[in-house]
């Protein structure tokens, strides 16, 4: 049997960031592969640094001894903990590979492989402390052994000369290239490289198949609240929400801090109650890539409000595909969006074809 080894972003201390790495490795093995993943985590990102690093982003509290001290005091040691959650689910459901803190130690002494892609998520995008990390792009990987990528994403659409010099020399090496999105696959083709658009992994299991690792049914109506980033409108709207629909509003979230925004905090579910929470919802409120596919997947009436920054393409790209764009919040005062029924049938008609291209995109890159 042939080993694929696979490098992504699998150990940041987020659901989408596990869950993604989870569904790359089961379909790989569905495929009649081996699958390890790459168990990459940079010093700068392992879990008891994260908060360093993004300190380090914000001068004027990292310079500030007394500042740096308490946004430390106060965000390191929920960080930890949460880390800590994530890294035993990582160890209990993913195949991984030995540890590897620098890119040096990976360089040196490479996983053995078969093949080796490039998983998803935001890998090909700048890792915490704002760098570009090659090892993304496999460079790595000992010459004339077969790279591919599937669902690599940019994160972001601005890309420079210095940038495009950077993926051509890389890139110059896959044996075969697939993108996440839309606006990955024309970056692609501006770098003078072909690249077809596949689904997310956590999109290639169907609901049945995630079914398997949802946790105990949640048996309540409440509204859900999942947000990654800073938006204070996003909470205040689900607060209306809930208040129309005369249920409780329920926040999942693995940083402590969001227990000062709107709604009961849960605080760093395991994987199954994380899911069961989206599947079980009367209607989620999100800024997340993830938490939108999962709602979609499990149809689960959801609002989608776009993070105020350039990485909502990919929260597009899936909305587009499954002709749910009329689900992007445009009016913060709309709260007629959130009770309307959505129909999921064109969105599960396209979900069945679109998996059935992507698993024949997969198959195809590895086998070939």
């Amino acid at each position: 049997m042939k080993r694929v080894s696979v490098i992504t972003r699998h150990a940041i201390t987020n659901y989408g960031s596990l869950l993604q790495a989870l569904a790359t490795q089961k379909m790989i093995e569905k495929m009649g592969y081996e699958c390890e993943i790459v168990n990459y985590i940079r010093e700068d990102e392992s879990y008891s640094k994260h908060e360093i690093t993004l300190l380090k982003n914000k001068p004027n509290w990292y310079n500030n001894p007394i500042k740096r001290m308490a946004y430390l005091l106060l965000r390191q040691p929920e960080s930890i903990l949460a880390g800590k959650k994530f890294e035993k689910v990582r160890n209990d459901v993913l195949n991984l590979s030995e540890l590897y803190v620098t890119k040096k130690e990976l360089h040196t002494n490479p996983p053995k492989a078969d093949i080796y892609m490039t998983g998803s998520d935001q890998v090909w995008g700048p890792v915490e402390n704002g760098s570009y990390d090659s090892s993304y792009c496999l460079s790595f990987v000992p010459e004339n052994l077969k790279k591919i990528s599937y669902a690599a994403s940019f994160g972001h659409t601005d890309m420079t000369e210095k940038l495009s010099k950077y993926f051509q020399k890389y890139l110059d090496e896959y044996n075969h290239i697939s993108v996440r999105e839309e606006s990955a696959v024309e970056i692609i083709k501006k770098l003078g490289y072909e690249a077809k658009q596949v689904l997310d992994p956590t999109l290639l299991m169907n609901a049945e198949e995630w079914n398997e690792y949802v946790g105990k049914k949640i048996n309540r109506r409440y509204v859900l609240v999942y947000q990654l980033h800073n938006n204070k409108s996003l909470g205040e709207y689900a607060k209306k929400v809930a208040k129309a629909k005369g249920i409780p509003l329920i926040r999942v979230s693995v940083s402590m801090h969001q227990i000062n925004r709107p709604g009961k905090l849960v605080w760093a579910p395991d994987m199954g109650t994380f899911l069961s929470y989206i599947k079980n919802a009367e209607c989620m409120i999100t800024d997340s890539f993830h938490g939108t596919a999962f709602a979609i997947n499990f149809n689960t009436p959801f609002v989608e409000v776009l993070p105020n920054n350039n990485t909502g393409t990919r929260n597009m790209s899936i909305l587009k595909l499954t002709g749910l764009s009329e689900r992007i919040l445009r009016n913060r005062d709309d709260i007629k969006l959130a009770n309307q029924k959505i129909d999921f049938s064109y969105a599960n008609k396209i979900l069945d074809n679109e998996r059935k291209k992507s698993n024949e995109i997969l198959k195809s890159m590895l086998d070939s």
